[in-house]
């Protein structure tokens, strides 16, 4: 079991409360001035499984776990290595949005809020990435990848994180659905065994949504699953995407989409997605509907094989 796992079911149910928005927003905004960063206006970003928060006037981003911080023991320490990735990847060229350079950082924690600085980048949520752009651009940031000096969790994201998912929806699902699901899990621990051989430094979350638009060019975002794993961990999170053709994307990349690796994967990615957003809608109850829908594909197809 997962360190700090929750002791019971009720106990879950009563567990799960993420940060909210105010409080989000209002721990950000502390930080920063307390590091000479005036904030006049605060604008929410965007409040999901995070709460983004542009500081404005100053060009910088906090970002805040709030859903995403129940499934880590230490959510910290997710942010600690995506800024440590990131700014490898700054230092070395990659076109990212790189952490803030007008305060520390981070992680920071304020008042039990746990909280990071961004660099602030406008982008395009219209413009279109072609499989093509995608699937180079993902090789290209593999290859910057394999210089991190690692340290990194083996499949943290993937085998670890969703165990105490389990546990905190525990009081929320029935029995044969909660058996389903953990014992989907353990077949995928069992084949993700060997995993360590081909295992590197990944994004984590590599979908389209991720590579922003910006006046500088793309640039990826969001390293906040970042981990040791086989490339074709992000090659599973790209053929799920819905935003553009993840097969040729797969294929611009130079891989086969067929590949068994990858299909472990891509059923491994659908097992994540669905526990993240049955949390996601304790959250807000009003997208129950949503949470019920997934969980129901992911009944009918465990492999992730259908969207």
């Amino acid at each position: 079991m997962p360190e700090a796992a929750v002791p019971g079911a009720a106990d879950a149910a009563v567990a799960a409360v993420p940060v909210s928005t105010e409080a989000a927003v209002a721990a950000a905004v502390a930080v920063a001035e307390e590091h000479g960063v005036r904030v006049r206006e605060p604008v929410v970003l965007n409040d999901s499984f995070n709460v983004r928060v542009h500081l404005r006037p100053a060009p910088v981003v906090a970002r805040v776990p709030t859903v995403t911080a129940l499934g880590r023991a230490r959510p910290q320490d997710a942010l600690a290595r995506e800024l440590s990735v990131v700014s490898f990847l700054a230092e070395a060229g990659a076109p990212v949005v790189p952490p803030s350079d007008l305060l520390p950082p981070g992680p920071h924690v304020r008042d039990g809020v746990t909280l990071s600085f961004w660099a602030y980048a406008e982008h395009d949520p219209e413009r279109e990435v072609t499989p093509a752009t995608f699937g180079s651009m993902l090789a290209e940031l593999h290859t910057a990848l394999r210089g991190h000096p690692g340290g990194l969790p083996l499949l943290g994201p993937v085998l670890d994180e969703p165990l105490r998912l389990l546990d905190l929806l525990s009081a929320t699902l029935d029995p044969g659905t909660l058996a389903r699901l953990r014992e989907a899990h353990a077949e995928l621990a069992e084949r993700f065994s060997g995993a360590a051989a081909q295992a590197q430094v990944v994004h984590g979350d590599a979908h389209p949504g991720n590579l922003l638009a910006t006046p500088g060019g793309l640039r990826w975002n969001d390293f906040e699953e970042c981990m040791a794993a086989p490339v074709a961990w992000d090659l599973a999170c790209l053929l799920r995407t819905r935003r553009l053709d993840g097969r040729a994307a797969v294929r611009a990349y130079g891989a086969d989409p067929e590949d068994p690796l990858l299909r472990a994967c891509l059923a491994a990615r659908g097992l994540q997605g669905t526990l993240w957003v049955l949390l996601w809608a304790l959250r807000f109850p009003e997208r129950a509907g949503e949470a019920r829908a997934a969980l129901d594909a992911w009944l009918r197809d465990p492999t992730g094989e259908t969207r």
